[in-house]
């Protein structure tokens, strides 16, 4: 496990994508026992309960069957999505996986918000068992947490960069603490070990019927950040994190079965993990209790990282508008920042903080959006099975489905005592992706494109009979055989035309990595193409590409949409692109050499 550990990408994985995961035991116990006797038989039935949850849904789900389904490392419900489509092609179910895939994205949006909110509450929460502190009171707690998150997200501009080299070492210590007093606590009562047995968690479910459904919307608290993890594989690749989880799973099973022991002893006690951890160590329960907050702030972090890089996703897939994104490290162009997620999601994360009040209230409300997630993957991942014809798989799929579907019924259980806050909160993002894809869909109906022959011909004749500006300038174009309508305002009405002019096509492919780029000289006198085909996880650099090819540009022109309309949708998405910032801020270009050039599009 020492020489796994001491990978630096093995190291890297455990601060980046198993924080969410990592953090669970601080509440998970403690909202479980809120509705259950802590008798010998529950605590053997929810141990059991929990270690075949994390076995099947994250080992053999993520780790063993989703990670290995990409072609070079990718992950998330996007790539899921786009995998299933190329597989598909033109079958009727294509648009079914498409709105499972952006239902899927809503819902770990959702989850975005919930996650740091319970996080870094209950790891506020611990500061009760602090000798003269037990009395401290909820509001405080509150403004502390609160407090923890607007820093969090404040320094978000600044990016993870310098500091994200921290996170590793921090959480391996984290998991050493949790694994360590769970063994202690272990010790006390080892028959605990017992309750890794399944017998346990099928007898629990017989005896308690439907009533445990209300325990397994407790259960599936210890399975969230599994989603997380898989979409935080394309930033790291699959080896590290499936090493980590290797040492992840034991550690966090020694502190579930730790904790078990625990109440045994000493029945029901709020908090379990702080007040076994205070109980076993005494003086050094304040540096755990740091130690804690800083891995729960680090689990916000990757959720926040993960947040920016779904939207990302979204963007290139054309399924959300286009927002400014900086870029925040020199050397990794996937370390984004998107101003306008962050303060969202901030105000969310206060929001849900200032409703629940508490981690104890806010577990009524998480677990809905994780299980629905973990549901649309787990299906996803059994139309890909069964389409390549993997018999084995598609039956392990099928139990796996019937799990996470169990584990969504069971959290809807929670809905009237705020779980519907998971809804809501998929809800919005949700109404403006379909928002924007009927848009951009009724857009094109009416974008009349100049047909390439036409264009060809009125250049040439307008080329050789004005006055050219030196220098070179570029036009953005989604297709040079169809060329914008904005171009032809430029040339054909305003007469504006350079010596050299560069028609640019950016085209985001099906595939998730790798960039190529074409350069097209003598398509006629003083015009050329470039065009740029990336995977729609990238970050292209064009600005990058073109000093390859020795462009350096005098402009750049692209086109602005006018929306006219008297129907309301259409006058929201018209809002929608008004809001979002130029396409060529997408790609960082050069703002001083940047023109905008209005269309009109009655809608």
């Amino acid at each position: 496990m020492f020489s796994t550990l001491v990978d630096s990408r093995v190291l890297k994985s455990l601060g980046l994508v198993f924080g969410d995961i990592g953090t669970s035991p601080i509440y998970t116990i403690g909202i479980i026992l809120l509705v259950l006797v802590p008798d010998e038989g529950n605590i053997f039935g929810i141990i059991s309960l929990i270690f075949w949850s994390l076995f099947l849904i994250i080992t053999v789900q993520y780790v063993w069957f989703a990670m290995n389904v990409g072609s070079k490392g990718e992950g998330g419900t996007i790539v899921l999505k786009e995998i299933l489509t190329g597989l598909l092609k033109d079958s009727p179910l294509v648009p079914f996986i498409s709105l499972l895939a952006i239902v899927g994205v809503c819902l770990f949006m959702g989850d975005g918000v919930i996650t740091p909110a319970i996080s870094i509450l209950s790891a506020v929460e611990g500061i009760r068992l602090v000798p003269g502190l037990e009395d401290t009171s909820g509001t405080i707690l509150l403004l502390i947490a609160a407090s923890i998150a607007i820093c969090l997200f404040a320094f978000q501009r600044r990016g993870t960069d310098k500091i994200s080299w921290a996170f590793g070492p921090v959480m391996a210590i984290w998991f050493l603490c949790i694994s360590i007093t769970g063994l202690i606590s272990l010790v006390s009562t080892p028959h605990i070990l017992f309750a890794l047995s399944p017998h346990f968690a099928f007898g629990f479910l017989l005896d308690n019927g439907l009533a445990s459904l209300i325990v397994l919307s407790a259960i599936v608290l210890c399975v969230t950040g599994g989603e997380a993890l898989y979409a935080d594989m394309g930033h790291l690749g699959r080896e590290p994190i499936v090493k980590g989880w290797y040492c992840v799973f034991p550690a966090l099973m020694l502190s579930y079965l730790g904790q078990g022991a625990f109440v045994l002893e000493h029945g029901s006690t709020g908090t379990v993990l702080f007040s076994m951890v205070s109980s076993i160590v005494g003086p050094l329960y304040i540096p755990f209790l740091v130690m804690s907050i800083c891995a729960t702030v680090i689990a916000s972090q990757a959720m926040i990282s993960g947040m920016f890089s779904i939207v990302y996703q979204a963007m290139t897939t054309r399924i959300i508008p286009k927002m400014k994104i900086d870029y925040t490290s020199s050397s990794l162009r996937s370390q984004i920042y998107i101003d306008s997620i962050n303060w969202i999601l901030l105000l969310a994360v206060l929001i849900v903080m200032a409703a629940f009040q508490s981690s104890e209230h806010l577990g009524a409300a998480y677990g809905l959006a994780v299980a629905g997630d973990m549901s649309i993957t787990a299906f996803m991942l059994l139309v890909i099975f069964s389409i390549k014809r993997d018999a084995g798989k598609v039956g392990v799929m099928c139990l796996l489905l019937g799990i996470n579907l169990t584990f969504f019924m069971a959290c809807l259980t929670k809905l009237p005592h705020g779980a519907y806050w998971s809804f809501l909160l998929a809800l919005i993002p949700f109404i403006i992706i379909m928002i924007f894809i009927q848009g951009q869909q009724k857009l094109r109906s009416v974008f009349k494109p100049i047909p390439y022959e036409e264009f060809i011909d009125k250049y040439h004749q307008l080329y050789k009979g004005v006055c050219k500006i030196s220098g070179a300038a570029l036009y953005f174009t989604s297709d040079i055989r169809s060329v914008s309508p904005y171009i032809g305002q430029i040339f054909f009405q305003n007469n504006i035309i350079y010596q050299q002019n560069i028609l640019v096509s950016v085209r985001v492919k099906g595939y998730p990595f790798g960039v190529t780029s074409d350069y097209q000289e003598g398509l006629a006198e003083g015009l050329s193409a470039f065009i740029i085909e990336a995977g729609y996880m990238e970050i292209v650099d064009i600005e990058g590409l073109l000093r390859e090819r020795g462009i350096y540009e005098k402009t750049i022109f692209y086109g602005i949409e006018n929306i006219i309309s008297d129907r309301m949708i259409w006058n929201l998405f018209g809002l929608m692109k008004k809001a979002s910032p130029p396409f060529v801020q997408f790609y960082s270009l050069p703002a001083e050499k940047i023109h905008g050039v209005v269309t009109r599009f009655v809608m």
